[in-house]
């Protein structure tokens, strides 16, 4: 059967929908192009690596320093300092007193245990005397330091010392050495220094003995400062202070009696020093001389240095007229309790007592 043509041409519209066109979509990238961008798409750098690490550092000092001025100018507390316990002791004093100088010093304290170890090596060795003293003592053609006594014999030892003399207020490289020794001297008896006046008046009397390995040294053992004065005060001997005491107290007490007359011309014993039980009348006797300072180096004690420096300053203290101390022409500058052994036992007990500021 043959086909049948249609009789009028298809129409556009139609009564169905017509298809919906596929509309293309973009396919989704994957994360690692989303992370990372493209060389493209990335943005230049505004300084080149170089820079930026000197940059970085330059900030991270900035930083640094600014966060250690806050420190400083801030709130946060400082270190707290460590402390030292010194000592703790209830039972015992700190203060101690060396056996072998006699200072005493705080025990613990810095300041006083570097003082003291200075103190004893002074003490015990003393100073030397050299070429360099022997130098100085020529000045302008004048001998200066008088050579006085020359090998005195030691005390249970070979070797034989000197004793030199000089001014007291001699300079140069000698008085240097004298006011060093004085200083030590002072320190060690506790007494106050001598004044200008006082050592214009006065003699330096050093005992030398040879150095034991330098054959050109000698080692100054002991000094005495003899010193020209004008009156001292009798000793009053222990046996007569009771008496004397006594008899003053009696004669002051008003609820007595006044049987027997009272003894108004004898007057009270006075003390002298603090460690030495002397008691002195304190009625002013012409004396000529006295010893201001003594002092004998701890090496070279019970050698009889000291009874050979005081021998020789009362023999040439006034040039042709020696001093006779058991007649009571040499005093003694309110002695220490080794003192006053010495002076009572070269004196015999007639020396008497001056003070300094005679």
């Amino acid at each position: 059967m043959p086909a049948l043509t249609p009789s009028s041409p298809p129409s556009t519209f139609s009564s169905s929908p017509p298809a919906t066109p596929a509309i293309s979509r973009p396919s989704k990238r994957p994360f690692s192009e989303v992370t990372s961008p493209s060389s493209e798409d990335r943005p230049s750098p505004l300084f080149p690596l170089a820079k930026r690490s000197k940059l970085s550092a330059k900030l991270s000092s900035t930083v640094k320093a600014k966060s250690s001025s806050n420190t400083k100018n801030g709130a946060p507390k400082p270190s707290q300092q460590k402390l030292t316990q010194l000592h703790f002791n209830i039972d015992q004093s700190i203060l101690r007193t060396c056996p072998i100088c006699d200072l005493s010093y705080t025990k613990g304290a810095s300041g006083d245990e570097a003082l003291h170890r200075t103190h004893c090596a002074k003490v015990q060795q003393g100073m030397e005397w050299g070429r360099e003293e022997e130098k100085d003592r020529i000045r302008n053609g004048e001998n200066v330091v008088t050579d006085v006594v020359t090998d005195v014999k030691l005390r249970g030892r070979k070797k034989k010392g000197r004793v030199i003399c000089f001014s007291a207020d001699i300079d140069g490289k000698i008085g240097a050495k004298l006011s060093i020794i004085l200083q030590t001297v002072n320190t060690a008896l506790s007494s106050s220094e001598l004044s200008p006046a006082a050592l214009q008046c006065s003699k330096g009397y050093l005992f030398l003995i040879p150095h034991d390995t330098m054959p050109n040294r000698e080692r100054i053992a002991g000094c005495v400062i003899a010193q020209r004065i004008t009156t001292a005060m009798a000793v009053v001997p222990p046996s007569v202070q009771g008496c004397l005491f006594t008899s003053t107290d009696l004669s002051n007490d008003l609820s007595l009696p006044s049987t027997t007359p009272t003894s108004s011309a004898t007057p009270r014993p006075v003390a002298v020093g603090s460690d030495s039980n002397i008691f002195c009348d304190p009625t002013p006797l012409p004396t000529p001389m006295g010893i201001s300072r003594m002092f004998v180096y701890s090496a070279y004690r019970r050698l009889g240095i000291a009874q050979a420096l005081l021998d020789t300053a009362a023999a040439t203290f006034i040039h042709g007229c020696p001093l006779d101390p058991l007649k009571g022409q040499v005093a003694f500058s309110q002695p220490t309790g080794t003192g006053q052994a010495v002076m009572e036992k070269w004196g015999k007990g007639a020396v008497r007592v001056f003070e300094d500021d005679d």
